[in-house]
């Protein structure tokens, strides 16, 4: 069997992380990396279980992977990650032939999986309280970018009543901080100029007496050099002391993503959310008053259970009470096994749900508008990360709140300047998804 492999990614910047992994596991193995599927013996596929329409979008795409066994009859697939675990070995009755299922937790046997599929279906997805990868440097085989994600903590134990992650990744368990250096400065050697933090629910990363904060701040002092960010946090787990290290160091983005889901206190009951839209906006209120320069994300769920047109009215109050910069916005899915599913009656029609998306989306767009247009007259320092997508005559970055900026770039007439650069770039106009600007000394 020849070693050829290629692996497609779907889903979170987790799985970017973890697909990067699973290439140093292979290429240890002797297994050769390929960018194209069609030069492959064997395909992994990583995916997202978080939606349905996600599981929907990997059935198309084995569909379409199938086709390549017409000219390959030896050719592989397997599914690895959260679907994976999920959907487990359900997938051996579909009609796309995959020939191994691998879960989040199994990618250190992941090249023994594939040896064993010669002969027989294979399944590992059992989960580990323990696994965290944190003796695999990731070798970046899979992507150019200037940016490198590094988890730090797998897994997550708030139980969202709306959320299969707990038990698609397992329990919550932290790096050891020096591994944690290790990466970041292995990646920092090899020309990245951009760290991601990552996990479930970074914030709540503890290992012996390192919290997030002291974490981010032995990081943000060890390594100046390289812009830090981080995803996702829970509002729980904000806590001041992150606030005041994100404040104190340049090299922190000055951008916090903090998921809302609901703004109202029934609703955020019945997700398990741990808070209330009161703590909420004090949590806004701190993080406005500690770093006032700070932009602040977001994750809306427009539909679930019991949701009234109250509940959802309280939602856009608040969305305009923390002028949010950015939302990630979605109809509520009902997901297999949560204890929404078995609790709560999805009772709200996808027409109203789809109505009140809108609403959501129409609002935070405007938000969006807003907030850019306080922006113009303004500079920023300007992380390039390579040439607009729509035009090689401009150059977009981002500024440190997380904010996309694109600028007009002559390679006849300016200083040569490229991905990984930063630059000072005043904002002259606007979008609501982008800053428009030029390049000042």
């Amino acid at each position: 069997m020849s070693n050829n492999i290629f692996i497609e990614t779907y889903g979170c910047q987790m799985n970017v992380a973890d697909s990067e992994i699973v290439a140093t596991v292979l290429q240890k193995n002797k297994f050769n990396m390929v960018f194209k599927p069609e030069e492959a013996d064997i395909i992994l596929i990583n995916t997202c279980s978080i939606r349905d329409n996600a599981e929907q979008k990997i059935f198309k795409r084995l569909q379409e992977l199938n086709s390549l066994r017409t000219k390959n009859k030896k050719l592989k697939i397997g599914v690895i990650g959260c679907m994976a675990e999920r959907v487990g070995e359900e997938f051996f009755e579909h009609s796309v032939e995959v020939n191994f299922i691998a879960g989040p937790d199994s990618y250190r046997n992941i090249a023994e999986i594939i040896y064993k599929s010669d002969t027989e279906r294979v399944s590992d997805i059992l989960l580990s309280d323990t696994e965290t990868y944190e003796d695999i440097l990731p070798k970046r085989t899979l992507t150019n970018s200037i940016s490198a994600f590094v988890p730090v903590m797998r897994g997550c134990e708030n139980f969202c009543s709306y959320c299969v992650v707990p038990y698609l990744r397992g329990k919550e368990r932290s790096r050891t901080t020096d591994s944690v250096l290790k990466e970041i400065e292995n990646h920092i050697n090899n020309g990245i100029k951009e760290i991601t933090l990552l996990g479930q629910n970074v914030n709540s990363y503890h290992y012996n007496n390192t919290n997030f904060a002291k974490l981010l701040k032995e990081i943000a002092q060890k390594f100046p050099a390289p812009r830090l960010r981080y995803l996702t946090s829970h509002p729980k787990d904000l806590s001041t002391e992150l606030l005041e290290t994100i404040a104190k160091y340049d090299n922190i983005s000055k951008s916090i993503h903090l998921p809302l889901q609901s703004g109202s206190n029934s609703v955020l009951e019945r997700m398990n959310r741990k808070y209330t839209k009161e703590t909420y906006k004090k949590l806004i209120d701190n993080i406005c008053k500690i770093i006032p320069e700070c932009t602040i994300s977001t994750d809306i769920i427009a539909g679930f259970c019991g949701e009234t047109e109250q509940d959802h009215k309280e939602t856009l109050e608040l969305m305009k009470y923390a002028k949010y910069y950015y939302a990630f916005m979605f109809k509520y899915n009902e997901r297999p096994g949560t204890p929404a599913a078995k609790n709560f009656k999805n009772d709200i029609s996808d027409e109203l749900k789809t109505k009140r998306l809108n609403e959501i989306i129409d609002l935070q767009q405007q938000l969006s508008l807003n907030h850019n247009k306080q922006d113009i007259g303004k500079s920023y320092k300007v992380l390039i990360e390579g040439y607009s997508k729509r035009s090689n005559n401009f150059l977009m970055g981002r500024t440190s709140q997380n904010k996309v900026v694109v600028f007009p770039y002559d390679e006849l007439t300016d200083t040569k300047i490229s991905a990984g650069d930063t630059v000072n770039v005043k904002i002259i106009d606007c979008t609501s998804a982008t800053l428009k600007g030029v390049i000042i000394a």
